[in-house]
């Protein structure tokens, strides 16, 4: 019976004692030590400025490097739709060529500045092309097609020519050799040098380059 006084008199001691403690203590302290708490912490996982410029730094320099190979990437795309109008345009006038006794058409590409004698290509070969949205080149940013109806320029040195014999300025060429139709515009710029341009040959061929080096020859 005395043991159970004893423990109860401490334990009542133990919780006075507790009162006291916390009577006594400040709240602000309190609030204080636990800030102090709170920011040694955050100090020891907060990236300093100078980290913090150096990412910056690494991922620009990613973007320097990936964002011209996107921009190529998404005009050898639109090349590829170019060079598939062509091909579209190819198929026409071989429909045309076989209604009109093997002979090229007569035309010319619409001129901002003068009058045509002869119609536009989208005006010859309207019944032929089908959509007239293949004579739009995806790359003309310049507007080239909404002003003259075509984003491809026609050969017109080979107006009325028989198909299979094409010459210009008197000098015989394979149908290999001479481009029919090509952008009037360097606008595959983006994919680099000698390839800004896509060409139809007569033979049908596509070619994306800027110039056709070596390949003009007299017949002999």
């Amino acid at each position: 019976m005395k043991s159970n006084f004893l423990v109860a008199q401490t334990f009542l001691s133990a919780i006075s004692n507790s009162a006291e403690f916390l009577a006594g203590s400040s709240p602000t302290a309190a609030c204080r030590n636990v800030g102090v708490t709170a920011n040694r912490n955050v100090s020891a996982t907060a990236f300093t400025l100078l980290e913090l410029l150096v990412v910056i730094a690494v991922i620009a320099i990613l973007a320097a490097l990936l964002l011209p190979t996107l921009g190529r990437a998404k005009e050898s795309g639109r090349a590829t739709v170019c060079l598939s109008n062509l091909h579209q345009i190819g198929l026409a006038l071989q429909l045309y060529v076989q209604d009109n006794n093997n002979r090229l058409p007569f035309m010319r590409d619409k001129s901002l500045t003068t009058t045509n004698e002869l119609p536009s290509p989208d005006m010859v070969l309207s019944n032929y092309i089908g959509n007239f949205r293949v004579l739009h080149c995806p790359s003309d940013k310049q507007g080239v097609f909404e002003s003259t109806g075509s984003s491809y320029f026609w050969n017109n040195l080979l107006n009325g020519q028989d198909a299979d014999h094409l010459s210009a300025f008197g000098i015989g060429f394979s149908p290999h050799q001479i481009p029919l139709f090509c952008d009037k515009e360097r606008f595959h710029a983006a994919r680099g040098v000698k390839k800004e341009v896509n060409y139809l040959y007569a033979d049908g061929h596509l070619k994306n380059i800027l110039a056709m080096e070596g390949t003009i020859q007299k017949t002999p």
